[in-house]
């Protein structure tokens, strides 16, 4: 251990005097400080909007005056998507996806107002946060930092003193993993930082960023054993250089990139007008409680008057066009869900097809790794919509229960009496409460990005362990033909 230790404090020294390894490790720890702060700050100000209008739009709801209610299922509610306190580490899709949903009768609207919609093109490549730092930009300064880590030595010769001294090719490749494994350390700590001090004061978000530092350990350790690996094989340090380069910018950018393609390929989206003329049709198809002669509603009707016993709508004891308004909204509702489940789980296979390749590109791992346990990805946004939903149905049935209670049918037809009800109607329906994921549930999801980055790790320290073996037999052979010559030159002389 103490050769191992040994080498790996050369190492250090070496990467400390060179001045661009110094200036570029510098330059990512300010840069991960600036995304963590900038990010706090984006979040704690986008939260403290959410709350205010949130609360704004609920006071401005209780106090609409007395009305028909009707008019206040046109009049709408609006839901504000809470964040996670782990979102500014991570903003995973929450960028595209929206932050608002206008509640109304009839219609399932979808949310708006994200941050993609309202920025430049350029927020496509990726906002500055600490884990877009730790996953791009982090696993490119080690590259640079570790490239020549093992092909410096052979290049300078010094790699054969080494192993002549009875240093075995193992001690040298573990003491250059262990340090490049304490830059990698160095690296994550400014982020792990970030992620505790986001996480205070809750017991989940301590967990998940616990977790979440431990994957970004693991992602960081298969590149610090990767590129080691690749430096002891590599005779030169410029071909070690390259062939980093080129993993990194395939790993990295280019097969994700595909691997949204071809997701997208594979399981398509409908498009927006796609979906609108199919609903128009099936709409049309289930009933139209505005056409007399319709005749799931005929049917309704004359099943309303027999379980009521009466053979007029005015005797019923209830307003009968709340009770259409009721059945309406029940069958529109059913249709509404009905294409958002298909629309949810089309984009759970897209991101199912694009994990399956995170076994070529453990940055897909990381990623959804990062996203599951900060909270912004599909299932947690998917989980906002369905309760947002949910909670439409409730209060625009609700204001459609008390047209059939408490305004009476024959003023309401003939406009002969008084067709409003109270203010204080509207204040006692709930407000809209988010509730979160359970943690257990959390973790679980989880657990296979983080098994497939473990995979990785186990096969990058493989990697490096046959790399190291071979590194003593090409000594050895090199040492061997250099004597041939000499041999040869005696017999000669001789």
């Amino acid at each position: 251990m103490r050769v191992i230790f040994l080498i790996a404090r050369d190492a250090w020294r070496h990467m400390l005097r060179d001045r661009v390894a110094v200036v570029g490790a510098l330059l990512l720890l300010v840069l991960t400080v600036i995304a963590a702060a900038t990010s706090h700050e984006r979040q704690r100000d986008a939260m403290a909007q959410r709350e205010r209008y949130q609360a704004d739009v609920d006071q401005q709801f209780d106090a609409q005056p007395d009305r028909h209610p009707h008019r206040m299922v046109h009049y709408g509610q609006f839901v504000f998507r809470p964040l996670s306190p782990l979102a500014a580490f991570d903003s995973g899709i929450d960028a595209y996806t929206g932050t608002m949903i206008f509640l109304e009768g009839h219609r399932q609207n979808t949310a708006n107002f994200g941050d993609a919609r309202q920025s430049s093109s350029l927020l496509r490549f990726g906002q500055l946060t600490p884990a877009f730092v730790m996953q791009t930009l982090a696993p490119l300064l080690l590259v640079f930092l570790g490239f020549g880590l093992v092909a410096r030595e052979r290049a300078a010769g010094t790699l054969r003193i080494l192993i002549t001294q009875g240093v075995s090719g193992r001690q040298i490749a573990a003491g250059k993993a262990l340090a490049l494994l304490g830059a990698a350390a160095a690296v994550l700590l400014p982020a792990a930082m970030a992620l505790f001090f986001l996480a205070f004061g809750d017991v989940q978000a301590m967990v998940s960023a616990s977790l979440l530092t431990a994957g970004y350990t693991l992602w960081l350790a298969i590149w610090a054993l990767g590129i080691v690996a690749v430096s002891t094989l590599c005779a030169r340090p410029r071909d070690g250089l390259m062939a980093l380069l080129a993993v990194w910018v395939t790993v990295v950018i280019l097969l994700p990139r595909l691997g949204a393609a071809w997701a997208d390929a594979r399981a398509p989206l409908t498009t927006r007008f796609e979906t609108d003329i199919a609903i128009a049709r099936d709409l049309a198809a289930i009933g139209d409680s505005h056409r007399p002669d319709d005749p799931h509603f005929a049917r309704f009707k004359a099943d309303v008057l027999k379980r009521h016993g009466v053979t007029r709508l005015e005797d019923l004891p209830v307003n009968y066009r709340g009770l259409v308004a009721i059945e309406g909204e029940r069958l529109t509702s059913a249709l509404f869900n009905r294409y958002a489940t298909a629309s949810f789980e089309r984009q759970a296979a897209q991101s199912a097809t694009v994990d399956s390749l995170a076994w070529l590109a453990p940055t897909l791992a990381v990623r959804r790794l990062s996203m599951t346990l900060t909270q912004t990805d599909l299932p947690s946004y998917r989980r906002f919509v369905e309760q947002a939903e949910a909670y439409r149905y409730r209060l625009v049935q609700s204001l459609n229960q008390m047209q059939a209670e408490k305004v009476d049918y024959v003023n309401e037809r003939k406009g002969a009496g008084p067709t409003r009800i109270a203010q204080s109607n509207w204040e006692s329906i709930p407000d809209f409460v988010f509730d979160a994921e359970a943690p257990q549930t959390v973790i679980a999801r989880a657990g296979q990005p983080a098994m497939v980055l473990l995979v990785w790790l186990l096969l990058a320290g493989g990697a490096l362990a046959a790399a190291a073996r071979t590194l003593d037999g090409r000594v050895s052979s090199a040492m061997r033909r250099a004597r041939v010559p000499d041999t040869r030159s005696t017999e000669a002389a001789s």
